[in-house]
């Protein structure tokens, strides 16, 4: 997940809202196995994305180096080994580079609604009507079949170690066994794609602003805030029972939350703690919020990633029959433009708990505290 902050208000774009949304759908591929013609990577060259992640796209040409400094472990986690990645994970990796996929996957331009927190606000460059940029996209087809690939091996590691499974989709290994380590090689290699996916995903939002408006990309303002992980495991030093310790703490539809004065917490927010991004609705509003060290406490740093789903994505295409979905967005403000009509039916705003509920949940809780609340004005969808 990625949050984009821009220079420009919402006036500034309210006019010209249609062509910024039909500049990034362009731009941005969407939809299940689809990439860009323009960036075919060779192996060699996808072997330095697993190893480099964002530094590779910045080296390319794809953003700034000021970037990586608001990453997620500067957009690259150690230990990621590309020769862990099997061919066809090479295969489905090599051209989808800076595209967006399917399902819940989307590309956001919204505007900052609400500030509950001033100096949170000031300290991650946001203010009251600035447009902002939510990207949700990860690893891809590649994460996928690393996935699909590891699978196999943990099933046979699992009767190896003589671990009991009570449903086969816990397979596992021990971390210290080759199997284990292998797959958080392969793992890291595939966060580090979808560091460099979201990086040059950010450029080609750049370049649809501006083409849309019509001014320069650098008149745009648009910078990163963060960029952080969910649903991935990672190494991390927490104290235990009085001891510090090292854990290997797996994040699954959850993401880092790390407090004020955290060295893992960006220098320019470390008086305010790490921003957290929590995605609503196409159809309501998305929070960020700021890290606290009740979460280091008592959560391993963490804090939940979204609302959860209300509906399957069965029965909220059923539920969608017969219903004018784009129409409905487009009478509350919400420009919608996606790949397919089955998508858009999936994650129809009501098939969503209302994240506003889960929010006050975790900042009363004091997992993390509310910062801004962003609201939508243009959605690209798979």
């Amino acid at each position: 997940m990625r949050l984009l902050r821009s220079g420009l208000s919402r006036a500034d774009i309210q006019d010209n809202l249609r062509q910024v949304v039909t500049h990034f759908f362009h731009n941005i591929p969407t939809g299940v196995g689809v990439g860009r013609r323009d960036l075919k990577l060779s192996k060699k060259d996808l072997a330095r994305v697993l190893e480099q992640g964002a530094r590779w796209a910045v080296d390319q040409g794809f953003g700034d180096r000021e970037d990586l400094d608001h990453l997620e472990e500067g957009g690259c986690l150690p230990g990621a080994d590309p020769e862990a990645v099997s061919e066809r994970a090479y295969e489905r990796g090599k051209k989808q580079v800076g595209t967006l996929g399917s399902g819940n996957h989307f590309a956001e331009i919204q505007y900052v609604a609400e500030i509950y927190d001033e100096p949170a606000a000031r300290a991650f460059g946001l203010e009251k009507d600035q447009v902002t940029v939510l990207i949700h996209s990860g690893s891809r087809g590649l994460g996928h079949q690393v996935c699909t690939d590891h699978l196999k091996v943990m099933l046979h590691a699992a009767a190896k170690y003589g671990i009991e499974l009570p449903d086969r989709q816990l397979c596992c290994a021990p971390i210290r066994s080759p199997e284990g380590q292998r797959y958080l090689a392969a793992m890291a290699a595939a966060a580090n794609y979808a560091f460099a996916n979201r990086q040059v995903m950010s450029h080609w939002a750049r370049e649809s602003f501006a083409a849309a408006l019509r001014i320069a990309p650098g008149q745009t303002g648009i910078s990163v805030v963060y960029d952080v992980c969910h649903n991935i495991a990672k190494f991390e030093t927490f104290d235990v029972d009085g001891q510090t310790r090292r854990l290997c703490v797996h994040r699954k539809g959850a993401t880092r939350a790390y407090p004020p004065g955290h060295p893992g917490t960006p220098a320019a927010y470390r008086d305010v703690g790490q921003p957290v991004l929590i995605p609503g609705d196409m159809g309501r509003y998305s929070y960020v919020l700021a890290g606290s060290e009740q979460a280091y406490r008592e959560t391993f740093g963490s804090s939940c990633h979204g609302a959860g789903r209300r509906m399957s994505r069965r029965q909220a295409k059923r539920n969608a029959r017969g219903r004018k979905l784009y129409q409905e967005l487009e009478e509350k403000g919400v420009v919608v433009m996606a790949a397919g009509h089955g998508t858009v039916a999936e994650e129809m705003p009501e098939a969503y708990k209302d994240v506003a509920d889960v929010v006050d949940v975790v900042h009363r809780a004091g997992i993390s505290r509310k910062v801004a609340q962003l609201r939508p004005l243009g959605v690209v969808k798979g």
